[in-house]
């Protein structure tokens, strides 16, 4: 383990800042740092930047440009920069989306999280902001590091944290709404009542069938899975469903372009929880989607260029 550097990636964390927003000399400054140490030294972590549509929250797409996502954890946690109401755009205060349902404002700052780092001031369900035990421990390194940046907040008392907001409460708050909007939302119930075939035979609430959509352009596949990926017979009359759902995303959110992809889960009762995802080029008809045709979308629901996949990018 002691041979193995830290993963670094700056092109996606530059990415992962919301339009308008580059990413903190700093952060590019502890990146350069951190190259070539050992994995584990100062955290067990990668920085690696990412949207919150991947990110462990409920519906994470209409977040992206609330967050700047730096850093990813072993167990699929992420931690980054939170620009909620109010907040300081250029230095915001530094959050956790943890896997497991643990939301928590990690650090006032950028500058402050280095310095708990240095301290080793994380335990439970941050742990992995701790050096690992069979790695040689760097924080002295990085600590004499740090005093030699710019001075900025590096304060990790707790002391003024009653002005930061409530980061556990928005989430939780944001998590109970977006299931409530799609369990209440025409389409979604349209959709589940044109499905009513496929209701999952459990007993259990949380028993669900799941399906995955692609529409690119005028591409367009449904398949549920059941026993791997399979065509089923009320494919074809649920794409103008799909497809209204799709314009009526893109008019409430236009900076997000058009979603690829849409996976959801119908459930006993016939509600239906939908994920999408805008970014990854989906596979139709066992071909991936057809870069004409994404472009003919990306045309027609323009993005921020750091918005734009680099699939498409390219092209």
């Amino acid at each position: 383990m002691s041979d193995t550097p830290y993963p670094i990636d700056l092109d996606s964390i530059r990415g992962a800042f919301p339009p308008g927003i580059e990413t903190p000399r700093l952060l590019v400054d502890f990146a350069g740092w951190l190259e070539g140490r050992p994995w584990g030294s100062v955290g067990c972590f990668a920085l690696q930047g990412q949207f919150a549509d991947h990110a462990p929250i409920v519906d994470g797409s209409p977040l992206r440009d609330r967050f700047s996502l730096f850093m990813r954890l072993p167990d699929g946690s992420a931690v980054g920069g939170w620009y909620g109401a109010g907040l300081d755009r250029d230095d915001p205060p530094i959050v956790g989306l943890g896997s497991e349902g643990d939301y928590e404002l990690l650090a006032p700052s950028l500058d402050a999280l280095l310095g708990k780092l240095t301290s080793q001031a994380f335990d439970r369900a941050w742990s992995d902001l701790r050096p690992h035990e069979d790695v040689a421990c760097q924080t002295v390194e990085l600590a004499q590091w740090l005093a030699g940046q710019p001075a900025g907040d590096r304060s990790t008392s707790e002391e003024g944290a009653p002005d930061l907001p409530d980061f556990r409460g928005f989430v939780e708050k944001w998590s109970r709404d977006r299931e409530d909007y799609w369990a209440n939302h025409r389409l979604m119930a349209e959709l589940g009542w044109r499905l009513a075939a496929h209701l999952p035979k459990g007993k259990t609430p949380w028993d669900k069938t799941h399906f995955e959509v692609a529409i690119v352009g005028k591409q367009y596949e449904a398949r549920v899975l059941s026993g791997g990926p399979q065509p089923f017979e009320q494919a074809a009359s649920i794409e103008s469903l799909l497809r209204d759902l799709r314009e009526e995303m893109r008019r409430a959110q236009p900076e997000l372009g058009l979603w690829y992809s849409m996976k959801f889960g119908l459930y006993a009762d016939g509600r239906v929880m939908p994920s999408f995802e805008y970014d990854v080029r989906p596979t139709i008809d066992g071909e991936p989607a057809l870069l004409s045709e994404a472009q003919a979308d990306l045309a027609r629901a323009p993005r921020p260029e750091r918005w734009v996949p680099k699939w498409l990018a390219a092209s």
